[in-house]
């Protein structure tokens, strides 16, 4: 069964002109600058949602979820009450054998496209200060964006905004349950977070499997092999990440390490777009954690989704 979040018009299968397009349309949503005018409301929902939480609880459904969804829903402009249908579709959408048939992934794909057009319709009848909005206007102002375009930006936006956070958060804290020196590390001295994070990037793999083939646009000598122009690729980023040509004793955890580059976001023209709203989420989602949760604990065996292109635990039942 082949993905199938990214069908043709998202920005995920644009290169050259077409990408550079509609990537300039949301970069400035997206730079250092407004990410860090985000900072103080991420840790007002961090602070909400930890003061709710129970104890013991399960992180991924009262914390972990929540979280980016909250985030991403105010920045796109879609309604955070609808959260349960978009997580059910972005799910269907996203699974692998085991997870859903092929009929209920193509109607999770289905569902999800007939609900952003829907909210672009709303938009363009009601605009509002939001990113959904803001696209509307690309589009029906300036002619940048075809309307079927529009709305995959606004899924591809939305399912990658919250689905890749949520699990990066959840097995960074399972990672950190495993290696208990590098929490304690991490509780004494906080200053070490942004660095550790970028560890913890590397470190553990996200996707369950290649991701999305890659076809070569000319001939390239990778190692020993050489890919010729129209062959198609599965690169697993998480092998990469491992590399010890690029880092010594690689398949270790080590908070210390001066990480340097890593493909957790991906490479080139490609990279990831909310790579800093990333970054930033987990920095306050875990830096709170560690100060507010000193005996943070796990209180059941972790038990992690399957059948998904996302790697991730399904629940993580903590106590503290």
């Amino acid at each position: 069964m082949q993905p199938l979040i990214a069908p043709g018009g998202s920005i995920l299968t644009h290169d050259g002109a077409d990408h550079s397009r509609m990537r300039r349309l949301v970069s400035k949503a997206f730079t250092v600058r407004r990410i860090e005018e985000l900072r103080p409301r991420a840790q007002q929902i961090t602070d909400d949602l930890l003061d709710r939480l129970d104890n013991p609880g399960d992180l991924v459904e009262g914390f972990s979820t929540p979280f980016p969804i909250t985030i991403i829903c105010e920045l796109l402009g879609v309604p955070f009450e609808d959260r349960e249908d978009f997580r059910r579709w972005s799910n269907q959408a996203l699974s692998t054998i085991g997870g859903h048939t092929p009929e209920e992934a193509m109607d999770g794909v289905a569902k999800l496209y007939a609900y952003f057009t829907e909210l672009v319709a709303k938009r363009r009848a009601r605009p509002m200060d939001d990113l959904i909005s803001a696209l509307v206007a690309a589009r029906d102002n300036e002619d940048r964006l075809s309307e079927d375009e529009l709305v995959r930006f606004g899924i591809t936006l939305l399912v990658a905004g919250h689905e890749t956070t949520a699990n990066m958060l959840a097995n960074s804290v399972v990672t950190l349950f495993e290696h208990p020196d590098a929490m304690k590390s991490l509780r004494e001295s906080p200053d070490k977070l942004p660095n550790a994070i970028e560890e913890l990037l590397r470190f553990i793999p996200l996707g369950s499997g290649a991701g999305f083939p890659r076809i070569a646009t000319e001939d390239v000598q990778v190692g020993n092999a050489l890919v010729k122009e129209g062959d198609t690729v599965l690169v697993v980023a998480s092998s990469a990440n491992r590399d010890e040509a690029m880092y010594a004793n690689g398949a270790e955890l080590d908070l210390e390490r001066e990480v340097g580059q890593h493909l957790q976001f991906g490479h080139g023209i490609h990279f990831c777009l909310g790579s800093q709203l990333a970054r930033m989420e987990l920095q306050v989602a875990l830096g709170t954690l560690l100060r507010r949760m000193p005996g943070l604990r796990l209180a059941e065996p972790v038990e992690f989704r399957k059948g998904s292109l996302v790697r991730g635990p399904l629940r993580l039942v903590v106590a503290w």
